[in-house]
This record gives C-alpha cells, sequence and structure tokens, in this order.
C-alpha cells in the first residue's frame, strides 16, 4: 500500500514538473524566427553578393524551400521556383555555400500531437491532483462512500490475553467468536446469535480493546469505524454512508462492523435544538434499517462503543438490533492487578515490585490510567538513570497521575510550612480516629499540581456501596484540616476550599438523592434535567418547594456543623498527637504509613 503511494506521489511530481517545465518554455523569449523574403529580393541580395549561404530543400516538383543567411548574420526564408535554371549558376557566381535537403513528409499524427499533449498533461495533472484530495477529509467525487477502514484478520495481533480486569465482558463476548468460528453449532440448535453488541462503561475502561480483542479472536474481517465519521453537512451523506458500509461488510461476510463512539450518530431522535428531522435523524434511520430491516444481514455482527447510553435512541437499543448490552465498568482490585500485570509485560523490574500494593493504592483508576502509570514509572526510572523499574517509582506515578508532578522549586516559608502540615496533621489525625475511614497511607506537604499538600487514605477493599456513617466519617475527615487551623493557629485560611467543597457536595447528596436526612426522611428531591442535545446533565430540575428548599439547606448546615463539631473533640482530646504529626511532617516533608502508625502509637 506504501509502496502504491510513493509510487502516485512520484507520478504526480513528474507531470508536475512536465507542466511547469512546458509553461515556462511557452513564457520564455523564442529565438529569432527568419525574415520572409520575396523571390525579387532574394535575387538581388544575391546580385549584390550579400548572401553568405543558403539551404534548398524540394517541396514537390515545382518549388524549393530557401532557407539562408546574409554575410550580416540575417537569417531568412522563401520560397523559389524549382524551374529557374539560372538560379544555381548564380549562386556558384557568387561563392555562395549551398546545402540540399531531401524533403520530409510529415506525419499526420505528429502535428496532432503536438496540438493534443499539453492539454492532455494539463488533465492528467488535474485528476492525480484529484485523487489527492480524495486520500484525505474532502472526499470532493466521493461523499456518500464510507470511510472504515478494513482490518486483515491475518494481522490482527491483539486477543483477550491481551485484555485483563474485565471477564464478564470477555465471557459474553466469547459466545460471538464463537459463533463467527462454528457458527453451524448454533445453527444446527436453532439459536440465533445477538446482530449487534454494544459496549458501554467510563472512558478509559478499554471498550475499544475489546473490539479488537474479538476480531483477532474471531479471525474474520473487521470494519472499523468513528460515529462522527457518518454524519456531513450535506444531507443524505451519513445515510448514504452507512447503505455503504453494510454493503461492503456483505461482500466480506462473515465480518464484523465496529462503530466507536456510537452517541455520536445514535442520540434520541427529535432531540435536536430545532426538533426538525435533520441529517443526523437520517443517518440514524438508515442505520436502524440496516440493522433490522426487511434486508436480513446474515454474518455481519455489530459491535458498537459508547460513553453515554442514556442518550442513544430507544429504537436502537430494542432487541433485533443491540440484543446485548455490555458494561464495561472500572475494574476492581483484582482487575488492577491483572490490569498493572499485562502493562508491565516486556519491562524490566525491581524484586521489590509489589503488585498488590500498586492494584490497592489504584482505586477507581481504569484500564487507561493504569497504563498511564506504568508508563509513568517506566519514565520516572529513566530519568533517575536506572536500569529498571523500582516499587519507588511506581508510587511516585500514582501520584503524579492522582495529583500531579511535584514542585519541588516552589519555595514554602516557615510560616506557609507550618500552616499545611497542621492542615494535614488535622485530616489524618481525624481520619484515623475514626471507624468507617481508609487507612492513612501517606502524608505530604510537598506540593504536587494544584494541591499545597495532600494525605492519602487507600480503601482496603473495593465499595460498591456507601453507608450513611462512612459518608459522616468522610466528611468529618475532610473538615479536619479546616478544624486544626482553627485550634493551633487560631485562625483559617483558604487551603480548605476543595475540602469544603467535597464536603458539600456529599452532604447534599445525601440529603437530596440518598434519602439519608433525619428530617426530610427516605425522598429524593429534584431529578436530573437531561439536555440530550447537550450531551450532558448540566442540572436538577428543582421539583419541589421554597419550604423544602429552605429545610435542605438547613439540613445541610446541622449535618455540617456535626461533623464539624465532631472533628474538634477529636483533635481537642488527641492534641498531642496532632502536634507530634505536624512536627514531623515539617522536619520530612512526607510521612509513610509505618512512620504514621509508630507516631500515633508511640504519642
Amino acid at each position: 500500500m506504501k509502496e502504491n503511494q510513493l509510487l502516485k506521489n512520484i507520478s504526480i511530481y513528474l507531470i508536475l514538473l512536465v507542466v511547469i517545465a512546458m509553461g515556462l518554455k511557452m513564457t520564455m523569449p523564442q529565438d529569432t524566427k527568419p525574415v520572409e523574403w520575396t523571390y525579387s529580393h532574394f535575387i538581388e541580395s544575391l546580385a549584390d553578393g550579400k548572401i553568405d549561404k543558403v539551404t534548398l530543400k524540394s517541396v514537390g516538383d515545382e518549388n524549393y524551400e530557401v532557407e539562408g543567411e546574409t554575410k550580416k548574420g540575417e537569417k531568412f526564408t522563401l520560397f523559389a521556383p524549382a524551374s529557374d535554371q539560372g538560379l544555381h549558376s548564380q549562386l556558384k557566381e557568387k561563392d555562395v555555400t549551398v546545402n540540399y535537403k531531401p524533403s520530409e513528409g510529415t506525419p499526420w499524427w505528429a502535428g496532432l500531437l503536438s496540438t493534443l499533449l499539453p492539454v492532455l498533461l494539463i488533465a492528467g495533472f488535474l485528476f492525480f491532483m484529484l485523487q489527492q484530495t480524495q486520500g484525505g477529509g474532502n472526499r470532493v467525487m466521493q461523499f456518500g462512500k464510507n470511510r472504515a477502514r478494513m482490518l486483515d484478520p491475518e494481522k490482527q495481533q491483539i486477543t483477550f490475553k491481551d485484555v485483563a480486569g474485565v471477564d464478564e465482558a470477555k465471557e459474553e463476548l466469547s459466545e460471538v467468536v464463537e459463533f463467527l468460528k462454528e457458527p453451524r453449532r448454533y445453527i444446527d440448535i436453532g439459536a440465533k446469535i445477538p446482530k449487534g453488541v454494544l459496549l458501554y462503561g467510563p472512558p478509559g475502561t478499554g471498550k475499544t480493546l475489546l473490539a479488537k480483542a474479538v476480531a483477532g479472536e474471531a479471525g474474520v474481517p473487521f470494519f472499523s469505524i468513528s460515529g462522527s465519521d457518518f454524519v456531513e453537512m450535506f444531507v443524505g451523506v451519513g445515510a448514504a454512508r452507512v447503505r455503504d458500509l453494510f454493503e461492503q461488510a456483505k461482500k466480506s461476510s462473515p465480518c464484523i462492523v465496529f462503530v466507536d463512539e456510537i452517541d455520536a450518530v445514535g442520540r434520541h431522535r427529535g432531540a435536536g435544538l430545532g426538533g426538525g428531522h435533520d441529517e443526523r435523524e437520517q443517518t440514524l434511520n438508515q442505520l436502524l434499517v440496516e440493522m433490522d430491516g426487511f434486508d436480513a444481514n446474515e454474518g455481519i455482527i455489530i459491535l458498537a462503543a459508547t460513553n453515554r447510553p442514556d442518550i442513544l435512541d430507544p429504537a436502537l437499543l430494542r432487541p433485533g438490533r443491540f440484543d446485548r448490552q455490555v458494561v464495561v465498568d472500572s475494574p476492581d482490585l483484582d482487575g488492577r492487578k491483572e490490569i498493572i500485570k499485562v502493562h508491565i509485560g516486556g519491562k524490566k523490574l525491581e524484586d521489590d515490585v509489589d503488585l498488590g500494593v500498586l492494584a490497592r493504592r489504584t482505586p477507581g483508576f481504569t484500564g487507561a490510567d493504569l497504563a498511564n502509570m506504568v508508563n509513568e514509572g517506566a519514565l520516572l526510572a529513566a530519568r533517575r538513570e536506572k536500569k529498571r523499574i523500582g516499587m519507588k517509582e511506581l508510587e511516585d506515578a500514582v501520584e503524579r497521575v492522582i495529583a500531579g508532578p511535584e514542585k519541588k522549586s516552589r519555595v514554602m516559608s516557615d510560616k506557609e510550612k507550618r500552616l499545611v502540615s497542621y492542615h494535614e496533621a488535622g485530616h489524618a489525625v481525624v481520619g484515623s480516629m475514626l471507624p468507617n475511614t481508609d487507612p492513612v497511607h501517606k502524608i505530604s506537604i510537598i506540593p504536587r499540581g494544584r494541591a499545597g499538600g495532600y494525605t492519602l487514605m487507600l480503601p482496603t477493599e473495593d465499595r460498591h456501596y456507601l453507608t450513611k456513617s462512612h459518608l459522616l466519617d468522610e466528611i468529618t475527615t475532610l473538615l479536619g484540616g479546616r478544624v486544626s487551623e482553627d485550634i493551633v493557629l487560631q485562625d483559617i485560611s483558604t487551603g480548605a476550599q476543595n475540602d469544603l467543597e467535597r464536603a458539600t457536595t456529599l452532604v447534599r447528596k445525601m440529603i437530596t438523592e440518598y434519602g439519608m436526612s433525619e428530617e426530610l426522611g427516605p425522598l429524593t428531591f429534584g431529578k436530573p434535567q437531561e439536555q440530550i442535545f447537550l450531551g450532558r446533565d448540566i442540572s436538577r430540575d428543582r421539583d419541589y418547594s421554597e419550604e423544602v428548599a429552605f429545610s435542605i439547606d438547613k439540613e445541610a448546615r446541622r449535618i455540617v456543623e456535626q461533623c464539624y463539631r465532631k472533628a474538634k473533640q477529636i483533635l481537642e482530646e488527641n492534641i498531642h498527637k496532632l502536634h507530634l504529626v505536624a512536627t514531623t511532617l515539617m522536619e520530612k516533608e512526607t510521612i509513610e504509613a509505618d512512620e504514621f502508625e509508630a507516631l500515633m502509637q508511640g504519642a
């Protein structure tokens, strides 16, 4: 493919050079043409001895074509009658150099070629330039052609072995692979394989990777296209591209058609700003017909991926189209460990690398986050001129992904250093004294990203549900930094802004979404206001009165004040531990989990 493209480019450049050369030749001044003389003028000049040399060329039986040059260098041409016998004797008498040239008949095609050649060269140049522009986004003459890329099954290197942490999704998709490999086993028993499989989940969880693995396992042609490739400003182009895609897929059946980010074309109909039948809706209608219309598309399995299944049109999700919907969620503890194992394959590691610790330190990380973390660890090891990646580099990479790079060059005054130390110590001490919080893993006052310092508390296991007691303890821990500033420094700072924002969000969710308010009871207030054409839920629709709104604000204030008092009580009862942790932070700037436990037990 690359060789064909190279030859194509070379031919274009050669044609361009020929056209430029011809243009230059046409624009450059030509040599002085011979002056046309009359026969009488020629005889007079010959008699006066002005002629230096002539060339006689027979033109038929009656005339000579005379090309000559005077002694002054002036060139001339004329026709002389062949019947004038005295011409030869006069030329000899005046010592004129005479050359005889036989007549040559000019072929008919020579004149035609000289006329048509420039036209053909220019037309060829324009044709190649048009072909060149069609390779990019400007398909001048092929708007209706689809832009799917067909991947050769023999070149598919990704299989299910390269995908980890999504065992349930792999199990669901393995049926598709087995059907493509052995369709007769399913057909004989009367089973019908799902026509379409929708993969949905947060960004970075491996939906596209799973689709590639299905293609690699099945060993069938794989057509890959993005949802946005269908949509065009010209009405009808998207529908034409859908038709062309399925016609191409039918020729390669059995095959897989993968549509990435299908929400670009499959959004709920009638949700546009004007509510009209726009180009995107026509494209979606054609896609619905191709997936399950009168014409059966046997042997074509459609995979699609999206982050927003909630905004897809219901007709797209019904049985017969996307029969199966597979959730590709963030991996759990074991899944993260398996994903890290995949990404460290082929890398040189130190013996102290513990994948279990790394998996526990990365709750909520997706596959893409974990791949980035491993790569950051390798970059740090290379920057530190190490031959192998150690646990220190990988742990630093985790913090780098979570909070950003360390700002070691940022100079902190003693006053600011003391403020940050007591703030982070307040978080750590309060969190360690509460029964439903995660253990402290690391405390640091080294600025990282937009944070002046941080307290890293990691869960020992994955949580799928949060209890009221856990949420209250988390709010109390968030307020521990502000309380510590208030108790020790007798002043408060802007450092608690993010803590207060997170605490307020948690409290309001407890009241309005989780029904955890004692005063308002097990009710939810407000519902998401879905603006589908904007692509996200931008606010909550307020479906309650002003009186209820006042009660929500009052209840939120009560819960925050309750947690604030609890954090203050804990720190006042353990003030010596707070001083010890803060003093150690000011000296060392970073405290690890083991050292923090020793400080809390020894104080």
